[in-house]
């Protein structure tokens, strides 16, 4: 999920002891049986952020293989809604609001570059909604 904030991004940064330990990621979540990905999200961001959003667009699906897994993201475009907490970092290590332009400064996980580069295929396309 690529949450806005005042032109910035959130990223989280993966604990110690998880599978890429240290890396930073798009925060979001697995989705549970019958769960759609809008669905699965907001769980997922109340569980491990604390904060609630509204969403914005949904981005293509991007698949990635890792040595021992295959994953499929569903990536979409979140706001904070007005009366949200801020996020914090109640599953990772630490979190970020970067611009988009300096995404590239940090170590993101393998399988976020892809949404990363549909983010900025649909911020060119002017940001058409769902």
């Amino acid at each position: 999920m690529l949450l806005e904030h005042n032109d910035r991004v959130l990223i989280a940064q993966r604990p110690a002891g998880k599978h890429l330990a240290g890396w930073w990621e798009f925060p979001g979540g697995k989705l549970e049986a019958g769960e759609d990905a809008a669905t699965a999200l907001h769980r997922e961001l109340d569980e491990e952020l604390g904060c609630c959003i509204e969403v914005i667009a949904a981005l293509p699906a991007c698949p990635h293989r890792y040595e021992t897994v295959s994953i499929v993201l569903h990536p979409l475009v979140a706001r904070l809604t007005p009366d949200s907490p801020a996020p914090s970092p109640h599953e990772h290590a630490a979190l970020d609001w970067l611009p988009v332009e300096q995404l590239d400064t940090v170590p993101l996980a393998a399988a976020d570059l892809p949404v990363l580069a549909a983010y900025r295929t649909w911020l060119r396309q002017g940001r058409p909604s769902t």
